[in-house]
């Protein structure tokens, strides 16, 4: 009976040995979206453009099971926790992921807001604050994004008047200078003028100029020929605090100004035109030379020659590269009177310089 007994027990004790001993059991999870960590705010005039990536799992790194709804928080003295700042009209989302909770691909979202005036003043340390909440179907949180600010200056409207004229050095851009504008402590301002390329729809910066430029005058010469270009301008309020980092913000832009930039501009006209007849035991010619022109579209030289009251002929097929060209065609006892033109890239050819005469004996 004993040995019966002992037997039992060992088959028990292998049994629980084979099967292991349970952990202890986890609480279910409360499926709290985690909270946004890269929330980026830009001003644009008195709006405000937020930007951030909405997250795809929860605080226990599982997927977000349901659906999820966005709260944008506003706060203009700092940014409370749990949003009790003031919290924004929320953005008509409620949604699932779109692409499917296995998936876990990001989104970004954005949302932006106008500043209302009561916020916006001339002192330069206010600030606005913003942060996003994320919540489950529940309406539950894990806490709010980062908190992001931008200036609570108010911003200036783009100078009237603002045109633009293709001259042969670039395009001229003008504007009427704005007046009447408050001097504010540790506050600098500036024109900025864009370009887009009509085709790509990419921006550059075509120039800046300091704001207290009188009768305000930018030359772009960065551009193409033969493209078509949006000009604008803003007025960017720069904020400098001893001790913190600089802060910019651009006002509102102006109507852009549409212009194509045709080149119709020939280059400059060659100068110092010189003719030297060497011909002594060997077969004859003219040398020329003359001034080089420095335009960077410059492609060649056209020579001209003529005789006596005979019209002049171009005696070169091609434009020549370097500013000199040997004329061997030149016979004993003839007078050639010899001038040049200059020729860009794009076939504009300037007027021809002055004559100059060589004798063959």
């Amino acid at each position: 009976m004993r040995s019966a007994r002992l037997g039992l027990l060992a088959v028990a004790l292998g049994t629980l040995l084979g099967c292991g001993v349970p952990g202890v059991p986890k609480p279910p999870s409360l499926d709290l979206p985690r909270p946004v960590t890269d929330l980026s705010a830009v001003r644009k005039g008195e709006r405000v453009y937020l930007s951030w990536t909405e997250p795809t799992e929860n605080t226990d790194s599982l997927p977000i099971r349901g659906a999820i709804s966005t709260v944008v928080c506003r706060d203009p003295e700092a940014m409370s926790p749990g949003c009790a700042g003031g919290a924004l009209e929320s953005p008509n989302w409620q949604y699932a992921h779109p692409n499917g909770p296995k998936t876990g691909t990001p989104l970004r979202r954005e949302f932006s807001d106008e500043l209302p005036p009561k916020l916006l003043g001339n002192d330069p340390r206010s600030r606005v604050f913003y942060a996003v909440s994320i919540l489950n179907q529940r309406s539950r949180e894990a806490g709010i994004s980062n908190v992001v600010s931008v200036p609570a200056l108010a911003s200036l409207a783009p100078p009237e008047h603002f045109g633009a004229e293709v001259t042969t050095d670039g395009v001229v851009l003008t504007w009427v200078e704005i007046h009447s504008v408050p001097d504010i402590p540790h506050v600098t301002r500036l024109y900025r003028v864009y370009r887009r390329d009509e085709k790509t729809n990419q921006d550059a910066i075509a120039g800046e100029l300091p704001f207290d430029s009188s009768a305000p005058r930018l030359l772009d010469s960065t551009f193409a020929w033969e493209k078509t270009y949006l000009y604008r301008i803003t007025v960017v309020t720069a904020i400098e605090i001893a001790g913190q980092p600089e802060t910019q913000f651009e006002g509102d832009d102006s109507p852009p100004v549409r212009v194509f930039a045709h080149d119709i501009f020939p280059p400059a006209v060659p100068s110092d035109l010189q003719a030297v007849f060497s011909g002594a035991g060997q077969q004859p010619f003219i040398d020329l030379i003359w001034a080089p022109d420095t335009e960077a579209d410059l492609a060649g030289y056209n020579v001209y020659r003529h005789e006596e009251s005979n019209e002049p002929v171009k005696i070169n097929s091609s434009p020549t590269k370097s500013p000199a060209f040997r004329d061997s065609n030149v016979a004993s006892g003839h007078i050639y009177t010899y001038s040049v033109s200059a020729v860009d890239i794009r076939g504009n050819e300037s007027a021809r310089s002055s004559e100059t005469s060589e004798r063959v004996p």
